[in-house]
């Protein structure tokens, strides 16, 4: 009977109980599951913001110049803005950056020009229609004098140079005086496109009065 006794409580023994315990097991894995996602994440965040520094950095080199360039300009804001789309491959002389300059100052006269396409029967716009010719023209014998290369203009060129710019202005100047004087419907639209035409080529009057101090800047 002792014996039956034994052998009853035998049969009460936890067989699992040399067996470990799962749950502590699975925590540990939880554990480096999560570790190895933080490592990833900081390992993905210091690439990209060592992309966004190269990035930024070389956006700043390419600026650089530009920006010295529009300092001596009056209107340095609408210097850098209007050049910088247009500053691929990025120009490092300042007969470069004046050749870029006049360029946008001349997409600006032919925006004013398109709006004189329409047919009017105002007095004031018909000799706009003329005027803005006239300092597309001026600005035209401006490109084509410093086309070549990149010869540095002479005196009398850089002379010749500020009397065509300068008249383009005077050009729109006398197109928006007579627009005010007719009280035209175009006199809004046209003064704040003038205004902004008057900026760029007073830019790049300065550009041009400034070359050689510039040439010094940016040329080792």
């Amino acid at each position: 009977m002792e014996t039956l006794n034994i052998v009853k409580g035998y049969g009460k023994l936890n067989l699992t109980e040399n067996l470990e315990d799962p749950k502590p097991l699975e925590r540990r894995r939880r554990r480096w599951l999560i570790l190895a996602v933080v490592v990833t994440v900081l390992v993905l965040v210091s690439l990209i913001a060592a992309l966004a520094f190269n990035s930024a950095t070389k956006i700043q080199r390419k600026s650089e110049p530009l920006t010295t360039v529009c300092a001596v300009t009056r209107y340095p804001e609408s210097c850098f803005s209007s050049m910088a789309p247009l500053n691929d491959p990025p120009a490092r002389s300042p007969l470069s950056f004046f050749k870029l300059s006049l360029h946008v100052g001349i997409l600006q006269i032919s925006s004013l020009k398109k709006l004189t396409s329409t047919p009017t029967s105002e007095s004031a716009m018909q000799d706009c229609v003329e005027l803005l010719d006239d300092a597309a023209g001026n600005l035209g014998k401006s490109a084509e004098l410093v086309a070549g290369g990149e010869k540095m203009p002479t005196d009398t060129e850089i002379s010749d140079l500020k009397t065509w710019i300068s008249a383009a202005m005077t050009d729109q100047d006398t197109c928006v005086d007579g627009l005010a004087e007719m009280k035209s419907t175009a006199l809004s639209d046209f003064k704040t496109r003038v205004q902004t035409s008057q900026e760029y080529l007073s830019n790049t009057l300065a550009i041009l009065g400034n070359i050689q101090i510039l040439s010094n800047k940016l040329i080792p």
